[in-house]
């Protein structure tokens, strides 16, 4: 197990010239969690928080990398990032950013950790929706554990959750590689995956690519679309997706196959990707 690979930041955690910013704060993953909710607000919870957001705030959930999420946050307070914003003044993004963030702390601190694209069970009853968390190493366990950075007092009470958000349980956020599986078994019903009107076996393909990107460290939007992705189950390569979600479900008994498959062009990254909530192809 390469450990290293996930210890510092990289590529779109990249923390930048924040770095002693981020060093300053607390070394331990509740904390880093904490403050994360302090600086960010979730784009489709923003009114529970009694928030309107205007289409500047919207247009937050678009930032790719951290450094220009953190860019955003200290030109609008320059106060120390462990300094709550009021909600109506935080960063808007989604559960990715959020997570990338929380990523990006841990391994300003050298705290190894990983994005993890799959599916929440806990937002609405019978279904499960599409999200992200972090996954990171606990030295206290000697495993990897998952920690929802979203959840802050007032999304536990929100969404009744029961669970230390600190130490997520397996069956509640299923990875992409396990709801591939759990599908293409028969176990589960891949139309209870997705999100709003968007659901079903293709919708898992898709997460099941985002997930091996961020597994290799390139953490994309949740909507950004390129390579296999595919709008319709008819038109899924079955087999490409079972080895992806082998790799998914197990990423390091499958090291070197992992940085293989990213290659693969079907898979890798490219310089421009589709942005399915603006409708237009974008640079990276």
């Amino acid at each position: 197990m390469n450990l290293d690979q996930y210890r510092k930041p990289v590529a779109m955690s990249d923390v930048g010239q924040h770095a002693t910013r981020l060093a300053g704060l607390p070394p331990e993953p509740g904390a880093l969690a904490k403050t994360v909710q302090g600086l960010m607000i979730h784009q489709h919870i923003a009114p529970t928080y009694g928030v309107t957001l205007g289409p500047d705030q919207r247009a937050q959930s678009h930032l790719r990398p951290v450094d220009a999420i953190l860019d955003e946050i200290t030109a609008r307070d320059a106060r120390p990032l462990s300094a709550a914003r009021a909600p109506g003044e935080r960063q808007v993004g989604v559960c990715r950013h959020f997570t990338l963030l929380h990523v990006a702390m841990l391994r300003t601190h050298g705290i190894p950790a990983r994005a993890r694209c799959g599916f929440g069970a806990y937002f609405e009853k019978g279904r499960y929706i599409d999200h992200w968390v972090t996954e990171y190493w606990s030295e206290q366990h000697q495993r990897w554990q998952l920690f929802d950075a979203q959840l802050d007092e007032h999304q536990r009470e929100l969404f009744k959750i029961s669970f230390d958000p600190a130490n997520v349980p397996r069956d509640q956020f299923v990875i992409a590689g396990d709801a591939w599986q759990l599908c293409r078994s028969g176990n589960n019903d891949p139309d209870s995956f997705g999100i709003l009107h968007m659901h079903g076996l293709w919708f898992i393909a898709g997460n099941l690519i985002r997930d091996i990107a961020a597994l290799n460290n390139r953490e994309m939007l949740p909507w950004d679309i390129w390579g296999a992705m595919r709008r319709k189950d008819s038109e899924l390569d079955l087999a490409l997706f079972d080895r992806l979600a082998a790799v998914s479900r197990e990423p390091d008994a499958h090291a070197g196959e992992l940085g293989a498959l990213f290659a693969d062009e079907r898979v890798s990254v490219p310089k421009v990707v589709f942005n399915a909530e603006l409708d237009r192809m974008q640079e990276l």
